[in-house]
């Protein structure tokens, strides 16, 4: 039964439905789009490949672990937090993150748990999910696998709207990356905050560039 109610929770928590506004992101991918550097199935492929593999999304799946195991030492939740925020690179980064992580951890208050989390005020989403998740006990393999695949499901989604792509083919890039998204997870179950790198700097740019577009559909 836990193990049944634990994937109800990582279901709902990382639906695109749950409401704490994720759809109005791209993290960059609206830029390399409109700029061509992003235009169909292989390119789109790549990018996102890239972003799971050495950028923000592995990144942040390394903090939310740790977040996990720390949830309830608000020292380490914060020396946490203030690593993920300096580890943003872009303005628009910067305003994500908080803005998710602070959206989650309100709405993931109908959720609640036998001791109060001590959460910042305005805490980053890897911190706030971290957190919540080690709060309810969820095992670390499947909160890190969820959390990959819904950041690749939201990335796919853009490219479908933008590019774009059709459904089948953001279906196929999924398929494709389901292996990898694998592999990054037991790679990150043991990832010390020292084994964070990020080389993704074609999709650091793009996040930093974004603001300058004249015409914008997503707000990063």
């Amino acid at each position: 039964m836990s193990e049944t109610t634990d994937l109800q929770k990582l279901l709902t928590w990382l639906s695109p439905a749950f409401p704490i506004g994720a759809f109005a992101w791209s993290a960059g991918l609206e830029t390399a789009i409109a700029t061509n550097d992003v235009h169909d199935l292989k390119s789109t492929g790549n990018w996102i490949e890239g972003v799971l593999r050495h950028g923000s999304i592995n990144s942040d799946a390394i903090l939310l672990n740790h977040a996990r195991q720390a949830f309830d030492d608000k020292t380490q939740l914060q020396e946490l937090a203030d690593l993920c925020l300096a580890l943003t690179p872009a303005r628009e980064r910067h305003e994500e993150t908080l803005a998710l992580g602070s959206a989650f951890a309100l709405a993931a208050k109908a959720w609640p748990t036998n001791v109060p989390l001590p959460l910042l005020q305005q805490c980053p989403y890897p911190i706030s999910f971290g957190a919540l998740v080690g709060a309810h006990g969820i095992a670390a393999s499947s909160a890190i696998a969820a959390f990959l695949t819904a950041a690749v499901h939201a990335q796919i989604s853009v490219a479908v709207r933008l590019v774009p792509i059709g459904q089948t083919d953001g279906l196929s890039i999924l398929a494709a990356l389901e292996p990898i998204i694998a592999e990054r997870t037991q790679k990150i179950l043991t990832a010390d905050l020292a084994d964070i790198v990020s080389i993704a700097y074609a999709a650091d740019i793009a996040q930093m560039r974004h603001e300058t577009l004249s015409t914008r559909i997503f707000r990063s």
